[in-house]
């Protein structure tokens, strides 16, 4: 099959069929594939290169893609975990505002403690919720299922006035939403999606003073000085948020440096261009077609209703896309270029 990558992305991907499926899983650039083969290999030698390194490297890239002090960024494996350190850190008592239908991994760790009153509202009801005695409201930037983007700036204004923290999922959204994660207390965040690294990265942003996390789940590697506490109890905690750090999968964050940096490369406000431009081709051409997507404005994931049961089909033609929720949803990234949105739509007419 013709190789239909978006000019974005350059040589680093060659895609044998129409991938519209990012929301899922990105793809890796080759750049990254090499990196990984390349550091098996020196394992395999009995000569490991340096992949502390990469994690470190790695968490430089992604403070300056989320807009924060790379001293502010503990890395780990996903966001479920992330949260959990969170719901394990409120008071008992606390309230944790939620949003209706949410990704699971941003909202189940806090119905885990029976001791947290959590409240669900649907999305567009969400700041309006806020009230005095809310702890801490929980939503992800980007709605999985559907796309739909929350409106962050009436939240945090809430939030604000309120006196409650905030924990936004970004995994629906950085590397193309506009989004600076200073503006909140916690982010959290999986790479294997819009920022295409391998599974097994993911990054949480915490404010200066920790906001009041405590590190439950630290090892050897949250220490300041990571090798000097191997044994016993960690003598003296990371000074920054390192000290929330897990024990990182080293391969993937090898993987993860290469893939950041090329986001970098291209630039967000590029990507995030480029991938609204493919988007609203899809959305128009639906509307040709007499179809209505769920209202996503501004979105780079459009799901259509009721066009899930579809999406085996458009699988054995050569495109890739998924069913959530009953809807069928594409993701277009860097490398999907307007020929794979005109492919699903000439699909989906017939």
């Amino acid at each position: 099959m013709e190789n239909l990558a978006g000019s974005l992305a350059g040589d680093e991907f060659a895609p044998r069929s129409t991938y519209l499926n990012t929301a899922s899983t990105g793809l890796i650039p080759a750049r990254a594939v090499t990196a990984i083969h390349e550091a098996m290999q020196s394992v395999a030698d009995g000569a490991p290169v340096d992949m502390f390194a990469d994690v470190e490297a790695a968490r430089e890239s992604y403070a300056r893609l989320a807009g924060v002090p790379v001293r502010q960024v503990a890395t780990g494996a996903s966001v479920a975990t992330f949260v959990g350190l969170i719901a394990t850190s409120l008071p008992s008592g606390a309230e944790v505002l939620t949003a209706e239908g949410d990704f699971s991994s941003a909202v189940n760790p806090f119905h885990m403690r029976a001791d947290l009153k959590v409240r669900m509202v649907p999305l567009e009801r969400l700041a309006e919720s806020v009230r005095p005695d809310t702890a801490l409201v929980s939503v992800s930037a980007v709605q999985s299922a559907d796309g739909r983007i929350a409106d962050l700036p009436a939240l945090r204004t809430a939030a604000a006035a309120h006196g409650a923290r905030t924990c936004i999922d970004v995994s629906q959204g950085l590397g193309w939403l506009d989004f600076d994660a200073s503006d909140y207390d916690f982010t959290v965040d999986v790479a294997y999606k819009w920022l295409m690294s391998p599974r097994g990265v993911a990054f949480l942003t915490v404010p200066e003073d920790f906001g009041g996390l405590i590190p439950a789940f630290a090892g050897w590697v949250a220490g300041e000085h990571p090798f000097d506490n191997c044994y016993g109890p960690v003598a003296e905690l990371a000074h920054s948020a390192r000290r929330f750090d897990e024990s990182p999968s080293l391969h993937s964050f090898t993987g993860a440096r290469h893939s950041l940096a090329l986001v970098e490369e291209i630039g967000a406000e590029t990507v995030r261009a480029h991938n609204l431009a493919l988007a609203d081709r899809f959305r128009a051409g639906l509307d040709r077609l007499g179809i209505e997507p769920v209202p996503a404005p501004g979105s780079a994931i459009v799901s259509v209703p009721q066009l899930g049961h579809r999406q085996a089909a458009l699988l054995d033609a050569g495109l890739v896309t998924s069913e959530r929720a009953g809807n069928l949803r594409a993701a277009f990234h860097l490398y999907n270029a307007a020929a794979d949105v005109d492919r699903l739509l000439d699909a989906l007419s017939g």
